[in-house]
């Protein structure tokens, strides 16, 4: 296939939650609280971003502490490293993926392991989210080069549909062995801002994921499935959080107005 991503597009249900993701995008940029206020909502975004994406690690903080400094939680000071880096990291994502995750990752797992930032060369047991055993070494190198193919090369399909495949992979490859979950979300919400979704990087796609639950991870799992309906499944999952992450910005807009 000279465009795989484009047949994941086409599956069934996916044009259309891809379709009801962007028209909740586009509402979002058409609010009023952006025509000023542009940058403190970004901002604020990536705080309750990080925050989510650390409590899908199992590090739930509140959110006031965390705004004051207060924390000092490795998981949550590596989740708010790798969200403040994604507006210097966009433009060279597409052209250089394994640095991107690599510094990703450095930023993350920081105070979580002695070599951040270099791809595990053995087998790993890290299994937050119950998904089974991750890969050996040499099947996740062969599919982190895929992955980074995916991320250089042209492709038809939305950005929401590459960003949803490059947060399962690392998801379910953990090709670090610590911090993984971090790295896959943000790199999820990198994809969706380089490839024009939320340029502005606005959507709260972390605490879409956070607020469906068990559905993240079993979702995950229905992408390790491999047939077209888990695979499926997954990027409905991802548009869901999309919505749901917009939501959560709307929420940040309209408490500013106020």
């Amino acid at each position: 296939m000279s465009d795989p991503l484009a047949v994941i597009a086409g599956l069934p249900g996916v044009p259309e939650a891809v379709q009801e993701a962007r028209e909740a995008v586009d509402r979002l940029y058409r609010h009023r609280v952006l025509r000023r206020r542009s940058p403190e909502v970004s901002a604020e975004s990536a705080l309750r971003g990080a925050r989510a994406s650390a409590a899908i690690e199992g590090v739930d903080v509140p959110l006031e502490p965390l705004r004051m400094g207060e924390v000092t939680d490795p998981v949550v000071q590596g989740a708010l490293r790798a969200s403040a880096e994604l507006g210097r990291l966009a433009p060279t994502w597409r052209s250089a993926p394994r640095q991107v995750l690599a510094r990703l990752h450095a930023l993350a797992a920081a105070g979580l392991t002695a070599d951040p930032g270099r791809p595990r060369t053995v087998p790993t047991t890290a299994d937050p989210l119950g998904l089974g055993p991750a890969p050996g070494p040499e099947e996740t190198a062969a599919r982190m080069s895929a992955l980074a193919g995916l991320v250089t090369d042209s492709t038809t399909a939305p950005a929401l549909v590459l960003a949803a495949i490059v947060h399962a992979e690392l998801a379910v490859l953990r090709p670090f062995g610590v911090a993984d979950g971090l790295v896959a979300r943000a790199a999820e919400r990198l994809t969706l801002v380089d490839l024009g979704l939320d340029p502005k990087s606005l959507a709260v796609v972390e605490v879409g994921h956070a607020s469906l639950g068990d559905a993240y991870a079993e979702g995950l799992r229905a992408y390790l499935k491999g047939t077209s309906e888990g695979v499926g499944t997954w990027v409905r999952h991802c548009a869901s959080a999309v919505v749901l992450g917009v939501r959560e910005t709307t929420a940040i807009c309209e408490a500013m107005s106020r």
